[in-house]
């Protein structure tokens, strides 16, 4: 069973920043050819040119305290699309990922999808870590952040939006959805940067990320993890 209407429904692409001039440019460049689309930047206080360049490159603009979850729900607050999607402003989506969108949301049961993950590097580690997260979305669906998360405007807004947490607040958003129906991998990567990885190294790095999902199962308040997690990342 499928719902039509989706084709014609408009997608609120929305982007929280912060200094991130270098990666915005090639994320937007990506999007603008796309029609039916509306763009959302939320700046979280960027010192660099990010407002002016997403200014310059047709997205609307919100001003906001920095913290990606309340960034993502004031863009969510002010998107005017029937669906949204939420996207890493150092990623860049597929090659017609609207129609892959509304093509996953018109399935029966699926309340919510992502994308699956590739990352922009040639080190071999990166490849296993794209395996570990095909995998791990796919048998648990679990998808995180950087894949793209996208949904129904209403049933963002029905569940509470994203949870005001300093950290993990895709984690349980994720686990939230799941409680009210089946979340789909749309068989397309992202394509994000290795920045992270490059500069702490994949073992690190994903030791880092195990820790931190770890110590939150294990209801380690989520302000001690987010200090963590920034003090590890230096």
């Amino acid at each position: 069973m499928t719902d039509l209407s989706l084709t014609d429904q408009t997608i609120s692409v929305i982007i929280p920043t912060l200094n991130e001039a270098k990666t915005l440019p090639l994320t937007l460049n990506k999007i603008q050819t796309i029609t039916n689309i509306e763009v959302v930047v939320v700046d979280g206080g960027s010192l660099d040119a990010t407002v002016q360049i997403a200014e310059s490159l047709g997205a609307k603009v919100v001003n906001s305290t920095a913290g990606r979850s309340h960034q993502m729900n004031l863009g969510a607050d002010v998107a005017r699309g029937d669906i949204l999607l939420f996207l890493h402003a150092d990623t860049c989506l597929p090659t017609e990922f609207d129609r892959l969108i509304r093509q996953a949301l018109q399935y029966s049961g699926v309340i919510a999808g992502a994308f699956e993950l590739k990352i922009d590097g040639v080190n071999p580690g990166l490849r296993i870590v794209e395996w570990g997260v095909k995998w791990r979305s796919r048998l648990f669906q679990m998808p995180y952040g950087d894949q793209a998360i996208f949904l129904r405007s209403s049933i963002f807004h029905e569940i509470g939006g994203f949870p005001d947490l300093p950290i993990m607040e895709d984690f349980e958003f994720i686990r939230k959805l799941k409680r009210h129906g089946q979340i789909a991998i749309v068989p397309a990567a992202v394509l994000t940067s290795d920045r992270r990885w490059r500069k702490l190294n994949i073992c690190r790095t994903t030791l880092i990320n195990q820790l931190i999902i770890l110590g939150y199962l294990l209801k380690v308040p989520p302000a001690r993890l987010a200090y963590w997690y920034r003090s590890w990342g230096k």
